[in-house]
């Protein structure tokens, strides 16, 4: 297995504490756009897209073996697990957001909005009560790269949520390019990266159920911002063309994970949530750090 070096850039003095093993292990080379990656403790293994390639591939924490999880993929993007242990899945081929059941079966949550379909559902988060909140940019519809090339039916580009009866609502409506999302700990604030305007913004997350504010949190000094994740110090981790950025509640860039890859998106997982995996271009990268991932009300 491949070892890259681990560099944390401290830009900040808050960050200076923050770190992990000297090198990072690659455990994934062969993919053209990695993607999704969500572990799944119950199983040990980490889940994750090579869209392009519109393959689902599998990594198992105790052989290191990778295998095909679901291949054709629908063009499959971002996930979650869900409270139950499912894997609920952004397919860009279908344009629609899929549950896997227990029985492997799979469940449609929303393929549209209004009967007019979705652009093509880029990445998933679920609030514990049971809503699913979702972006739908056009990167799936855009070309025959990463979907299939089509018109859009909706009037732009944004970010939904599934309520528990399956009603769906758009809950924002003024992105570019909605893509990475994340909440905070209490599910008080939502994080929504729109990678075309190269930023994040804040909200404030009412009854569960609805967005104010959304005030620009960060802007992006490398490329641009993919996936999101928050660890338990309510630090905003954030995937970007130079690695993992990572940012303090108050906005303030704490310092960087550097990666040799564009970085797409990055997940807590392991026994105690201390595992880092990060999808980067064509690789999956893992090492374990001294922060933890941040959990959720259940």
């Amino acid at each position: 297995m491949e070892k890259v070096r681990a560099r944390f850039e401290v830009l900040d003095e808050r960050f200076a504490r923050v770190g992990g093993d000297e090198w990072m292990e690659r455990v994934f080379a062969d993919g053209r756009w990695t993607e999704g990656p969500a572990y799944v403790p119950a199983g040990r293994y980490l889940v994750f897209s090579d869209i392009p390639n519109d393959r689902v591939l599998r990594w198992d924490e105790t052989t290191g073996a990778v295998g095909a999880l679901r291949e054709p993929a629908d063009y499959a993007n971002g996930r979650t697990l869900d409270r139950l242990g499912r894997l609920v899945n952004c397919e860009q081929g279908t344009r629609r957001v899929t549950r896997v059941e227990h029985d492997g079966s799979l469940t449609v949550l929303a393929d549209q909005y209004q009967g007019k379909r979705f652009n093509s559902p880029n990445d998933v988060v679920e609030h514990s009560d049971g809503g699913i909140w979702f972006t739908d940019p056009s990167y799936g519809i855009d070309s025959d790269y990463e979907g299939h090339r089509a018109d859009p039916e909706l009037d732009g580009c944004h970010v939904y949520r599934i309520a528990p009866d399956g009603e769906v609502h758009r809950v924002a409506d003024d992105f570019d390019r909605p893509n990475g999302l994340a909440f905070s700990a209490d599910e008080g604030t939502l994080y929504i990266g729109d990678s075309r305007r190269k930023h994040i913004r804040r909200f404030t997350v009412t009854d569960g159920r609805a967005l104010s504010g959304g005030e620009i949190f960060a802007s992006c000094d490398a490329g641009t911002f993919d996936g999101l994740r928050l660890d338990t110090e309510g630090r905003i981790w954030a995937a970007a063309h130079d690695g993992l950025h990572c940012f303090a509640p108050d906005g303030t860039l704490l310092g960087k994970l550097h990666v040799p890859e564009i970085a797409s998106n990055l997940v807590f997982g392991g026994a105690r949530r201390n595992h880092l995996f990060i999808t980067a271009t064509t690789s999956v990268y893992a090492l374990k750090v001294n922060v933890n991932g941040a959990t959720y009300p259940r």
